[in-house]
This record gives structure tokens, sequence and C-alpha cells, in this order.
């Protein structure tokens, strides 16, 4: 049976490629949707791939994904350091969750070093770049696979 993974893309992720590229680099998150789609396609994998800018309707994507998948990758961006509201509607999932981040949170701002989401996530992949999301689903494609044994 195929698994069916959603990943959720927070504020200015569409941008990549366009801004900060010292921090984010060129690739695009279109072509991070094509890259992770082309593993599923190779994988049995279905993936999902959303973005919003808007924090209640990445609270949306959460939700609609309770019954719909079996597993959630999450990069909220800016949202991770700031939103209750999503850290709340991960917190319901009974889906394994795993927190991404493009850049090394750590090695940035003081304020980006606190994550709201991490007590929700099952595993946080940070500082791998655009490569992370496919670290993510490898990640997330194993978890799945070892909970339903």
């Amino acid at each position: 049976m195929k698994q069916k993974i959603i990943i959720i893309n927070g504020p200015n992720l569409n941008l990549l490629g366009e801004r900060e590229k010292e921090k984010y680099g060129t690739t695009t998150l279109k072509q991070i949707e094509k890259d992770c789609k082309n593993f599923g396609g190779k994988n049995n994998v279905q993936i999902t791939f959303k973005q919003s800018n808007i924090e209640g309707k990445i609270i949306d994507y959460i939700q609609d994904s309770r019954k719909k998948f079996d597993g959630l990758i999450i990069n909220a961006a800016g949202y991770t350091h700031t939103s209750v509201a999503i850290r709340d509607a991960l917190m319901i999932l009974t889906i394994p969750i795993i927190e991404l981040h493009i850049t090394n949170i750590y090695n940035r701002e003081k304020f980006r070093h606190k994550s709201l989401l991490s007590k929700a996530a099952k595993s946080v992949i940070c500082g791998f770049g655009p490569k992370g999301y496919i670290l993510a689903l490898e990640g997330l494609k194993e978890i799945i696979k070892n909970e339903n044994r």
C-alpha cells in the first residue's frame, strides 16, 4: 500500500530561488516539489505539497491531514518561532511529524533558536538546504514503516 505524506511549507518559501540566495540557495520551491514527487514515484509514496503565507491556511492543511495522510513534514518557516496555533494543531495529530528547516536555525539569529513546533515532531532536520526535504521523506518513510509493523 502506498504511503501518503503531506509536506506543508510556510511563509516566504514561495520565493525560494529569489530571496536571500546566500542562505537559501537558488533552488525554487517548485523544484523542491518536483524532487519530492520524483522521490515519491520511485519509493511508492504519494506526496501532497502545500505552501501558504497565511497562518490559518497552514492550520487548515494540518487539520485536514488528520485522516488523509500517514505522515506530515512541515517547514513552517518564520511561524516556527511564533505560532502557538500551528503548534496546537500539530499536537492534535496522531501521525508522525518531521519539522524541517532549510538552514541551520541554531546558526542564525538568537530568536530562531527556539522552535515552538519541535515538541510535536518525531524528528527535526535542519541545515541541509533543499536536500533536507528528501532526507525528511526518507526518514518519515522509515518511521511510518516501523510504526505499522
